[in-house]
Formats: structure tokens, sequence, C-alpha cells
């Protein structure tokens, strides 16, 4: 059995599950929801000049950078973790299926769970806000809904690796909701906090580039820089300053020079965030007593 055939066999499955169908209303009807309060009353939510195809997508970040670390828990915590603990990896691996294309069939059958029911509501509530402002930047919309898939692919890849650390789900689940809630709803105050101590228990008066960095780590605020990085003008024309970190600090124009101190970052980075966890539990998975 090859990863492909692993993958698919673990989409249809998913395909078949009410979890995943129940994903898919949830995150449409809050789409649907939160766009129509976007177009409505632009001004609550940060576009007081009025809402723009531009600003609708920008606000649409904000959601999926909450909701698909959350869906991707769900979705993929109990993708090895769950087989192992029920023995069934045993059978899987006995067809024969190696480690490597076991575990690279879930990440990708997981990726496209998540792919699907992202972009099932991605194009639902675009398209439902663009009809409503009767406007549509197709090559801006594009590239958005493509670097979100990425995004949602990437936290497939970081919680199946979590996954592939352990034969307990109890254990995937802690692991999982550990790392959200280290780098999704902690990270902003880590890059503050490290130059703090660095500069001797005090602020300086600038902020260094490498400060935009270490907020980088954080995919959230990769993914954030690379739609900047992707759509410059319509971040510069909506408010989104491609130099501010997602610590709520910024980094002057005139003074990121240096790559790293630029949006483009957050592309190595996030490509960094697919590879590194696959990486870790590939081979923690390939090593582990079954």
């Amino acid at each position: 059995m090859t990863w492909f055939t692993v993958a698919k066999k673990d989409f249809r499955d998913a395909v078949q599950s009410r979890a995943l169908w129940a994903l898919v209303a949830v995150f449409v009807v809050f789409s649907l929801a939160s766009t129509y309060a976007y177009v409505q009353v632009p001004e609550m939510f940060g576009s007081p000049a009025g809402a723009t195809f531009g600003g609708l997508l920008f606000f649409t970040l904000g959601i999926t950078g909450l909701f698909v670390p959350l869906a991707a828990i769900v979705v993929c915590y109990k993708s090895l973790a769950g087989e192992r603990e029920l023995g069934s990896i045993k059978l899987l691996l006995s067809l024969p299926t190696t480690r490597g294309q076991a575990f690279a069939g879930k990440v990708v059958g997981r990726a496209a769970v998540l792919v699907f029911g992202l972009g099932v509501g991605l194009v639902v509530g675009l398209g439902f806000g663009s009809a409503l402002l009767g406007e549509l930047e197709v090559v801006a919309l594009v590239l958005f809904v493509l670097a979100t898939l990425f995004f949602a692919a990437v936290y497939a890849s970081i919680v199946v690796g979590i996954s592939a650390t352990t034969g307990s789900t109890s254990r995937a689940t802690t692991l999982a909701l550990g790392f959200f809630l280290v780098f999704e709803l902690l990270w902003d105050v880590v890059p503050m906090g490290i130059l703090y101590v660095v500069e001797g228990f005090s602020f300086p008066s600038t902020i260094p580039d490498w400060v935009f960095l270490v907020s980088q780590f954080s995919p959230s605020s990769a993914y954030l820089s690379t739609i900047v990085a992707l759509l410059p003008d319509l971040a510069a024309s909506v408010g989104a300053d491609p130099a501010q970190t997602g610590a709520g600090v910024e980094v002057a124009a005139a003074d990121a020079e240096p790559f790293y101190a630029s949006p483009e970052v957050g592309i190595v980075v996030l490509f960094l965030w697919f590879v590194v966890p696959f990486a870790v539990g590939y081979y923690r998975f390939k090593g582990a007593d079954l």
C-alpha cells in the first residue's frame, strides 16, 4: 500500500464522518455571519473608511488564523496515536506498508480533509462577501486562498507529527493543545520578554530587527507575514503594516533591511513549519515500539 492509498483511504473515511461535515458547516455558517458583519459595520473591525475586498481578505485572515489550528487538532490528533492505541496500526503496516508510507499518507490525508473543509468555507464566505461588496480582485483572492490552504497543510503536518510521537490519544491531545497555547496564544509576548531580559531587564528606545524574526516563530504570525508579502499593496491599503510583528512591535521600513526583518521571512518560516514537524514526526514514528 503506497502513501497515496493510505491518504485516499484516510480522506474517504473522513468524508463519511459526521465530524467533518459538522466542521464544514460550522466554518461556513461562521464565515457567512462574520462576512456579513464586516460588510455591514466595517468600523467595528478596523475599517473606518468602509468595507473593501482587501479589508475582507485580511479580516478573514484573522478568522482562519484561529480556526485552522483548532480544526487541525480536532481532525489530526488521533491520526497515528489513535491507531497505535487501538492496535490497528499493526494491521496497516502488514499490508505491506512501510512506516514512512503510513506517516506520509496520514499527513496528506488529514491535510486534504482540512483543505477541503476550509476551502468550502472560504469559497462560500468570500464569494458572499464579494457579492455584497460588488467587487472582486481575482489575483488577490487566488493568492490568499492558496496561502491559507497551505497554512492548513502546515498545521496538518504539525499535529500529525505530534500524534506520531505517542501511542496515547490523551497525550497527543495534551501536546497539541500545549503547542496551540504556547505558539498561538502566548507567543506574542515571547519576543518582548526575550528583549527585556537581553537588554538587562529594561526596554531599549528602538526595537532591534531580530524581534520581528522571533515573532515569526508562531505559525499564524508566519501566515500573516506570508499574506502581506504576497499582497503588499493590498496590505498597505488596509493598514496591515508589513513590518509589524505579532507582538505589536513595529520595525520601521527604513530599518527593515535584513531579510529576516521583512515579511518575506514568513514564507520561509511557514515552509519550515511544514518540513520540520514532518521530519521529526517521521523519525519518532519510525523508531517507535508499536
